[in-house]
């Protein structure tokens, strides 16, 4: 027979007291839950301790990981990780003493309540609705970019949306592409589509002669590229040449680059602007 311990963790970490029972025996589980190896999560739940954060609130209030939470879960880039994990229960049902989550109430599918996590496309429709444009974008850009989502899915659904957030829900859909090569470009983007500034396109191919680079966001006309420099900038000295010499392909070609730290984009937008907008003036007038 196994011990409870060895059906939790054959089952994930978590299973129902029916099951535990089944396996091994009432005594088994009460000598186990005794000991501190079980712990209690809800009514008729029993997990191993050190269960994540956002797993014991999805079981103890029976519903299903959604919003932030599920990005993160599905590995989508977030400007900042949630504080509490974000739950999604049955519309109109009672909330039952649990963890401290942030507790939404929706209709979900059959898949998302097997799997206890929102769908690729409503985890980025519900994402659309609690964050600020460019999170959002970013969040839809990268679900894009797994090739599980298409944008024609995704402008169908955001047309389909009723509720708060939907306005913000369709622009986001609009803007999004598979083509965005980071979080910050992704930022930098939706930066750019707030403020008005038209012309610049995810990912444009830069040739010259043998010569071929994308930059990160490119205004064909003005010869202006914008490059997303996030935390990983040189890994040694290696790639630091063949960076200098990318940049230096690149102005032989014609292009003026701007480099756009993090802390830039994230941090002091309105110079990001103001710099983005006096340097493409000046190449458009040239």
């Amino acid at each position: 027979m196994e011990s409870v311990h060895e059906v939790l963790a054959r089952q994930g970490g978590w299973a129902t007291y029916a099951e535990l029972v089944a396996a091994t025996s009432r005594r088994a589980v009460a000598v186990a839950l005794e000991r501190g190896e079980i712990q209690r999560i809800a009514q008729g739940i029993y997990a191993v301790p050190g269960l994540p954060a956002d797993t014991v609130a999805t079981l103890a209030y029976d519903g299903v990981l959604s919003h932030v939470s599920a990005a993160a879960a599905l590995k989508l880039p977030l400007l900042v990780a949630p504080e509490k994990p974000h739950v999604t229960l049955p519309p109109k049902r009672r909330p039952r003493p649990g963890p401290s989550a942030v507790l939404h109430w929706a209709d979900t599918d059959s898949d998302e309540r097997r799997n206890r996590i929102t769908s690729l496309l409503r985890t980025v429709l519900d994402c659309s609705r609690v964050l600020p444009f460019g999170e959002a974008l970013a969040v839809a850009d990268a679900a894009l970019a797994t090739g599980n989502l298409s944008q024609e899915q995704l402008l169908a659904a955001t047309a389909a949306m009723r509720g708060p957030g939907c306005p913000d829900a369709r622009r986001m859909a609009a803007a999004a592409t598979r083509e965005s090569g980071s979080f910050l470009e992704s930022m930098l983007r939706a930066l750019l589509i707030s403020e008005g500034i038209d012309g610049f396109e995810p990912q444009v191919l830069v040739t010259n002669g043998w010569f071929r680079a994308r930059v990160d966001l490119g205004h064909r006309r003005a010869r202006l590229a914008l490059e997303a420099d996030g935390f990983e900038f040189h890994g040694s000295r290696q790639d630091f040449a063949a960076d200098c010499h990318r940049y230096d392909e690149l102005v032989a070609a014609g292009w003026l680059v701007l480099r756009l730290t993090y802390e830039q984009v994230i941090g002091d937008p309105a110079w990001v602007v103001a710099t983005i907008r006096a340097t493409l003036a000046q190449r458009l007038a040239g």
